[in-house]
């Protein structure tokens, strides 16, 4: 026998009693029609079949769980209530209807008592359309905590997945398989209870809406089977790579998640992979002194989502000089580490391996001891990353002095190839081998220098010479290219404005993200004067410090002195972001050149937006028939991307089975400042809704920097780490923000009306 979705009452009176994997509390319900009528009788009715209570009193209106919209929530139900307050809680139910209609219906039902764990539960991702079994549910006897979208964990499943579901969740997953054989595969989404006695209680089931029609549950099998077999392979020792197996990540190191999103399109996803993530990367990790990781690519994709291998990532945070046997030991200490925390996989850098000597490094070495390692290997370790360290922040010899002058290079030899008679082909080209080799490369070297310089920053505060103040007054010191945006949107008109930054998007790898040349009036309000960064606190050291520090270079081998390290440190940060900034705009304009060239041919941004790069190369060497090369691109560009759009994965992934099933990871958000703020929440990003209020973006992207041009209260991103883009500007800024929040928190927090951020104390409350 199939089932037909009713009303809230309507379904759960057609199922009670004749479904096998939950029960359906005894229920009562009316239209507003008969409580108008006899509400007398209607009370008689709930006291006859539900006994004395406390109840439940349920909206059941017609517009509730429709075909065509769920409005899940909109409409009110009341707790525990008695029978005195019965009459007013139906009423206050029929008053949330707005306008009721006659038959709109009120549902009452015991109150469950014992509650252990409530939750929702969907036979298909409300995100990504496909066949996953998810389970969002709250310990405790809360049953509102989920529904009401205040928190919760997740789970979910493939829906023909090879492995078995937890003991806890079984019966959950189950009994959405009956339902969806009920009601003839139709996605559903339902309502759970679990009460101490393990019974399994149906709370509300209602047809789930989604944008697009879902895939096949075959085909969606295929899919995955495939991406495990590929992580398997991967997992397996590598002759050439130090550590027994590997583990997958959206946020380590090169970070795509941050940069390129989770499911970038095919030409974001291509232009990271050649401009960074191929070759750059290892080729001047190994310059600065790490191990020669050359031909390894970094990031490897499933199905269209990047992920970064954390293998070869730790090999290449190994000092080239340390011999095989420390070597090994180090990146399984480093893979184990990880997988015990996982909420760690945005901040390896300063939790997980030690890439550079700090002041606090013999101290932080110090967990070595329970994992085997002995006085002598930390000692080797200590004495190869001083080295190596010495190295990158010589004050002469610095390796960060060198890159810094290639972005000149890159510079002139841009503004050489603009004002020749290159055709669009071999700007594009030139434009993208100029973007490595003298963009690129340098940043990634710049950006290697930035990373040590903070971390050396941070020991500071740990061996006592800097205070968390000091730390922030520092930030606050230094003049990026952002801070030097935010102070040229005030002194500069519009023209020279745009034509100094008019390169930059909101999604750097993004051909369909507007510049802010193409778009000025999306981003910039040009009729009001934007605010003056507030500088702060000066930093500066007092003679104790001053000379707590030079006792400490000398005593730990450290070559520069006192000034020589702060401006190192003050030219570590500043110079990978303009080092950014630069390569970002060979970047930009060859991808407008890219999308004109396109055009030519009649093709749109959008279509562009599903190609390799690689078939530029292509046209440019070869004598090719571009309208062919495109189109054949494009085709096979959307049928990966539209892959990508139905697959869920982890954001780290440990074993082959998490490719099957997971639960999402609580995260370990990155608190910037000390401050506190409470403020209306803004995720549209309207320039004229954004002064006050607390912005929700997805990821840390440098092209977001037009935000502060205005008066936002704080900051919340997704992805991001503590040493991203976004959380050094805001460290620059004095602005309260959270980076790196994950995925089901940012639904919570991006979903809220107003929100209380307390960086200090690591809090973020969800006030409305």
């Amino acid at each position: 026998m199939s089932y037909t979705f009713s009303t809230k009452a309507g379904t759960l009176n057609q199922l009670q009693g004749k479904i096998s994997n939950a029960v359906i509390a005894p229920l009562v319900y009316f239209t507003v029609a008969n409580w108008q009528n006899d509400s007398a009788s209607c009370v008689h009715k709930v006291e006859e079949f539900l006994g004395e209570g406390p109840w439940i009193v349920r909206s059941s209106c017609q517009r509730e769980d429709t075909k065509d919209s769920s409005h899940a929530g909109a409409f009110l139900s009341l707790l525990n209530i008695s029978k005195e307050k019965l009459q007013q809680a139906v009423n206050d139910v029929i008053n949330s209807y707005e306008i009721p209609h006659s038959s709109d219906e009120i549902l009452i039902q015991p109150m469950l008592q014992n509650v252990i764990r409530s939750g929702v539960a969907f036979s298909h991702d409300p995100n990504t359309c496909s066949p996953y079994r998810v389970i969002n549910w709250h310990e405790g006897a809360d049953t509102t905590q989920v529904t009401g979208g205040l928190e919760g964990k997740c789970w979910q499943q493939a829906a023909l997945s090879p492995i078995a579901p937890p003991d806890h969740l079984a019966p959950i997953v189950r009994l959405i398989d009956e339902l969806l054989i009920l009601f003839k595969d139709q996605p559903i989404d339902l309502e759970f209870a679990v009460t101490d006695d393990h019974t399994l209680w149906l709370l509300q089931v209602r047809p789930l809406l989604l944008a697009r029609v879902p895939e096949s549950n075959a085909q969606q099998h295929q899919r995955l089977e495939r991406i495990q077999k590929k992580v398997e392979q991967g997992m397996k020792p590598h002759p050439f790579l130090m550590g027994e197996s590997t583990a997958y990540g959206v946020m380590p190191d090169w970070n795509p998640a941050e940069i390129i999103g989770i499911r970038p399109k095919p030409l974001a996803l291509s232009l990271y992979r050649e401009l960074v993530t191929d070759a750059t990367w290892a080729y001047q990790r190994h310059n600065y002194g790490y191990r020669n990781l050359r031909s390894f690519p970094l990031m490897p994709h499933f199905s269209g989502l990047p992920y970064i291998d954390l293998r070869i990532s730790f090999n290449s945070f190994i000092p080239a000089s340390l011999d095989e046997g420390l070597a090994n030991r180090l990146v399984d200490y480093y893979m184990s580490r990880l997988l015990n925390k996982p909420s760690l996989h945005d901040k390896v850098e300063f939790e997980i391996v030690f890439s550079c000597y700090t002041l606090d490094l013999p101290e932080r070495l110090n967990r070595l001891d329970n994992a085997g390692f002995s006085n002598n290997d930390k000692k080797v370790l200590a004495d190869n990353l001083r080295e190596l360290t010495n190295r990158i922040i010589h004050p002469e010899k610095g390796l960060w002095k060198t890159d810094a002058l290639k972005l000149e290079t890159l510079k002139k030899r841009r503004e050489q190839l603009l004002d020749s008679n290159a055709n669009p082909l071999e700007r594009i080209y030139w434009l993208l081998e100029d973007a490595k080799r003298y963009g690129t490369l340098p940043f990634a070297g710049l950006a290697r220098a930035g990373f040590v310089a903070v971390q050396l920053l941070q020991s500071l505060i740990s061996v006592g010479v800097l205070s968390q103040q000091d730390y922030d007054a520092f930030l606050g010191s230094i003049t990026t290219v952002s801070k030097q945006l935010s102070q040229d949107r005030v002194n500069l008109n519009r023209t020279a404005f745009l034509a100094k930054y008019g390169h930059l998007r909101p999604g750097t790898y993004d051909i369909l993200s507007p510049r802010y040349d193409e778009a000025p009036d999306l981003y910039f309000n040009w009729s009001e004067q934007p605010p003056e960064s507030d500088s702060g606190k000066p930093f500066s050291l007092t003679l104790p410090q001053m000379r707590e520090l030079v006792k400490l270079l000398s005593s730990h081998g450290l070559h520069p002195d006192p000034i020589g390290l702060f401006d190192f440190l003050q030219a570590g940060i500043e110079l990978r972001e303009l080092a950014k900034f630069h390569f970002t705009r060979n970047l930009s304009d060859a991808m407008v050149l890219i999308g004109d060239y396109g055009s030519r041919f009649g093709f749109s941004r959008e279509e562009l937006s599903f190609c390799d790069l690689s078939i530029f190369t292509e046209l440019h060497v070869a004598a090719l028939n571009p309208v062919e090369v495109i189109q054949h691109s494009i085709k096979q560009g959307q049928a990966q991307y539209q892959q990508s759009l139905a697959t869920s994965l982890p954001p780290l992934i440990s074993k082959p089975e998490d490719i099957w099933q997971f639960q999402h990871p609580e995260t370990a958000p990155n608190f910037i400042t000390q401050k506190k703020i409470t403020a209306a929440v803004n995720i549209d990003l309207n320039k004229n809704n954004l002064s006050g209020a607390i912005i929700c973006i997805p990821n840390a992207d440098p092209g977001f920097d037009w935000l502060f041009s205005y008066k936002i209260a704080g900051l919340i991103t997704t992805w991001g780490g503590v040493n991203s883009h976004m959380a050094i500007r805001a460290g620059e800024l004095g602005m309260p923000a959270v980076i790196g929040v994950g995925e089901i928190l940012y639904r919570q927090y991006s979903n809220a009306q107003h929100l209380h951020i307390d960086c200090a104390n690591r809090q973020i409350k969800v006030l409305a």
